[in-house]
């Protein structure tokens, strides 16, 4: 299978380096010059729970117009690469149409985004849990697990295509299950990133000394309740019904993990906090409630940035 992962970050360029090992033709698209050099001279180096490796045969370049017409495009960018690289999938598609398209995401909006520019298209959405992915330098990749994909129609319903996508993956070493409501998935996995991401970045805290200090583990969660108050008018399906003791749970699992809007404050990059902590005054204007923590934080974090 020909295959474009869009974003070779810490978390695309796992995805095309398992993939390119499995056999599949992977184009890896990405912005930095120098990373997509390095992968097409050296190769991938891809280090961590899958091993230490250098993966050679992956198609780098910075424009998906380099590309032939692909069965499978991964959207991995960061929150705000979504749409351009969906118009880029768009227009890659014109002469062909059959290519799947699959983004894997944090925080909301991602379908929203993507459907502006690929329009009647049925797309599919994945959550990615537990890898603790971080690129060391141009080529170079690190990571700390190989935990679970959940991927699904953005639709919604049992899909066989869902099925086979994830047994693609899986073929390729990935841990990945399909599910037929992503929708509240994302949700879960949003309600936990509300909860650490702004308020570790603010206060420049690991999960679990926030956790551990009353005063700061008050703010993250005044963000959780926010979240899930949104989700709960919006009538997601959650599996949980204490949504403390959920964000709890998750905290707990991994204490010492910095979320990455945070890593991507020590190396002064924008983050994807309009997706995240963000979006949640963004749903309470339009459910009619306030939403006070997470528009403080959002807001501390957007003052921060512009500094970078």
């Amino acid at each position: 299978m020909r295959i474009a992962v869009i974003g070779a970050g810490a978390m695309g360029a796992i995805y095309a380096g398992l993939f390119a090992e499995a056999g599949h033709e992977v184009w890896a698209i990405d912005l930095w010059e120098a990373h997509v050099a390095a992968i097409a001279t050296d190769g991938l180096r891809l280090e961590g729970a899958s091993g230490d490796r250098i993966v050679h045969g992956i198609h780098a370049a910075t424009d998906l117009a380099e590309a032939p017409p692909c069965d499978l495009y991964i959207i991995a960018t960061k929150a705000a690469g979504v749409a351009s690289a969906a118009r880029a999938v768009a227009a890659h598609r014109d002469g062909d149409g059959n290519g799947m398209v699959l983004t894997i995401q944090n925080g909301l909006g991602a379908r929203e985004r993507i459907a502006e520019h690929l329009p009647g298209v049925d797309i599919l959405l994945g959550v990615a849990e537990g890898f603790g992915a971080s690129l060391r330098g141009p080529g170079q990749v690190h990571h700390n697990a190989m935990n679970l994909i959940r991927i699904g129609e953005a639709a919604g319903g049992e899909s066989d295509r869902a099925e086979r996508l994830a047994a693609l993956w899986r073929e390729a070493g990935f841990n990945v299950r399909a599910y037929d409501d992503i929708d509240q998935l994302i949700w879960e996995k949003f309600i936990c990133n509300v909860t650490f991401s702004a308020p570790c970045t603010v206060f420049s805290r690991t999960l679990g000394e926030v956790m551990d200090d009353p005063a700061l583990w008050h703010i993250a969660l005044g963000c959780a309740l926010e979240a899930h108050r949104a989700g709960f008018l919006k009538k997601v399906n959650f599996s949980f019904d204490d949504p403390v003791a959920y964000v709890t749970a998750f905290g707990a699992k991994m204490p010492k993990a910095r979320p990455s809007m945070l890593l991507d404050h020590l190396d002064r990059r924008r983050s994807e906090i309009d997706a995240i902590n963000g979006m949640v005054p963004v749903l309470g204007a339009e459910l009619g409630f306030p939403t006070p923590y997470n528009s403080v934080l959002s807001d501390a974090v957007r003052a921060r940035e512009e500094g970078f």
